[in-house]
């Protein structure tokens, strides 16, 4: 299952939005309002918890300075990743977009797809007024 955020443009260079995205800790500024727990578990790791879901935990896979970050399930049964693209339209000017990528069952595909969705169309737009 793949899903997309809408395309956000933040009036930060590339650099700055990639630095952001990079501490962990900064994801709780992020997060949508139903958020019931959020923890950094160390300094590329972070657990959080939406009413009513369960637990997940997020670890920094991959970082390409000033282009993307990708964190990944740290644990648990499902397996998916969420990539950050981001792009320089001018030198105090970046685009980012999320994408969420994972392979569940067509029962599963379904039951998380309205949330998940949701879920990083938040996470985007609130780039824009947190940071």
């Amino acid at each position: 299952m793949n899903l997309e955020s809408p395309k956000v443009i933040l009036d930060k260079s590339a650099e700055e939005t990639f630095n952001f995205l990079s501490d962990v800790k900064n994801f709780k500024n992020l997060m949508p309002e139903n958020i019931s727990k959020f923890e950094v578990l160390e300094n590329d790791k972070f657990l959080f918890a939406l009413k009513g879901m369960p637990e997940i935990v997020l670890k920094k896979k991959k970082a390409i300075p000033n282009s993307k970050i990708v964190l990944g399930a740290a644990g648990g049964k499902l397996d998916f990743s969420l990539t950050g693209y981001i792009r320089e339209i001018e030198p105090s000017k970046s685009e980012v977009q999320l994408l969420f990528d994972g392979e569940f069952n067509a029962m599963m595909a379904m039951m998380i797809k309205g949330p998940i969705s949701k879920f990083i169309e938040t996470l985007a737009t609130n780039m824009k007024t947190t940071f």
